[in-house]
């Protein structure tokens, strides 16, 4: 029996926009149409970050993300909703005088972060545990810190534990996995864990095998896990991650190219990683198929 490859769509994320790309989804409707096509392409799980139609900002509100989900269960409810929690983690310095917020800071307590998970009870939502460096430069934004407290990601987590949600927990660095172990010693993450190990953000572990295979080999023995890689080495890592018995991650939020200089669609790049896994002798795995391999609860 070939194995079967659990593919995620991460639809878009809560980033910068590049102007150049045409039709990004960014209202709510476009955002659920997204994760229709996604999913009709092959993907049993869709990742969400919500955003302001009017301005195309990451915008956590959950009023967003409720229409979003409401959308997309009334023309699919099968397919795996996985939502954001990382949003509301942004501590930007003030660069004139970095022991004070500059207005632009977006840190919300652990509530404020995980109410639209109360609010749609996903059957899987992220837990970054990282604090790590964003460089500013985009439209004159300053240098930030996206800022993931141990403290936080306790309340966080008890929170999402309360709503019965699955936690993923992303990892973008090897002290990541050791605190999330840590975390889940002291039962504040139920095992066995999920992980996704997400490589080749900026300052952060790079998209290579050597990466892949330490953060790999950090994971507790029962963990079960994804990768993706950023930009260029999306595809790369649907097929190292396949090879090494993971799963795979692909998506607009993570990469906005075909090939170069021709931007993609997310089914588009659902497509190729299916083929990618298939040609690897694997098997694209079904929503029911990904609950049984993530240990989900199930559509409520």
């Amino acid at each position: 029996m070939k194995r079967k490859v659990v593919l995620t769509c991460a639809v878009t994320g809560d980033g910068p926009l590049n102007p150049k790309y045409p039709d990004y989804p960014v209202s709510p409707e476009q955002i659920a149409r997204a994760c229709l096509e996604a999913a009709k392409a092959g993907a049993a799980v869709v990742h969400i970050h919500g955003r302001n139609p009017e301005t195309g900002e990451g915008d956590r509100s959950p009023a967003v993300f409720k229409e979003i989900v409401e959308r997309v269960r009334a023309e699919n409810n099968d397919v795996v909703i996985n939502l954001t929690t990382g949003m509301g983690g942004t501590f930007v310095p003030d660069p004139r005088n970095e022991a004070l917020a500059h207005p632009t800071t977006d840190v919300g307590n652990a509530q404020e972060r995980v109410q639209h998970v109360f609010d749609n009870r996903p059957e899987i939502c992220t837990l970054d545990a990282t604090t790590m460096n964003l460089e500013g430069g985009i439209a004159g934004a300053p240098d930030c810190v996206f800022m993931n407290t141990p403290g936080k990601l306790r309340d966080m987590a008890h929170l999402i534990r309360e709503a019965g949600t699955r936690i993923e927990i992303e990892a973008f660095n090897p002290g990541d996995i050791l605190l999330a172990r840590k975390m889940i010693e002291d039962g504040h993450i139920d095992a066995p864990p999920l992980f996704q190990l997400c490589l080749g953000v900026k300052w952060s572990a790079p998209a290579d095998v050597k990466s892949l295979v330490y953060m790999r080999d950090l994971l507790p023995e029962d963990a079960t896990w994804s990768a993706f890689g950023v930009s260029r080495f999306q595809m790369q890592m649907v097929a190292l991650s396949t090879i090494m018995g993971g799963h795979c991650r692909v998506g607009l939020e993570d990469n906005i190219y075909l090939e170069r200089g021709v931007f993609a669609t997310n089914a588009q790049l659902v497509e190729r990683a299916s083929r990618i896994i298939r040609d690897l002798g694997c098997e694209v795995a079904t929503p029911d198929e990904a609950r049984d391999i993530f240990r989900l609860r199930g559509r409520g």
